[in-house]
């Protein structure tokens, strides 16, 4: 079984950064060579894609609302995918999620990890 790990969550101030990284337990999967994407949730909503990273040539996507302050990105040493967020807003506070794509970006999640809260104040 795929278990995914996030970490780097907290408290930050509006306009604060936050990185958040994601890491496979084992040797069940590597990160390195999977499509890895974020999600979030925050009370009362839906849970929405942020970002994703492809598997084939690194090609990130992300949703309109972090477009421009978020980064996705592999620390191939580490075999880590990262989210750099930055200018983070009320609006980014939730629980954020990593979630493996075994069908490639487009696709549904195959395997989510537990979540890592992100609180931003004003």
């Amino acid at each position: 079984q795929v278990l995914l790990v996030e970490s780097g969550g907290g408290l930050v101030q509006a306009g604060g950064s936050l990185r958040l990284s994601c890491a496979a337990s084992g040797f069940t999967l590597d990160l390195n060579d999977e499509h890895i994407a974020w999600f979030r949730q925050a009370p009362g909503k839906e849970r929405e894609e942020v970002s994703c990273i492809s598997r084939l040539d690194d090609t990130t996507y992300y949703a309109d609302s972090v477009k421009g302050r978020f980064t996705i990105s592999r620390d191939k040493a580490k075999r880590t995918v990262n989210l750099q967020m930055n200018s983070l807003t009320t609006e980014d506070t939730a629980v954020y999620y990593c979630a493996h794509k075994s069908r490639g970006c487009r696709g549904r999640p195959s395997n989510w990890g537990r979540g890592t809260q992100v609180t931003v104040s004003s």
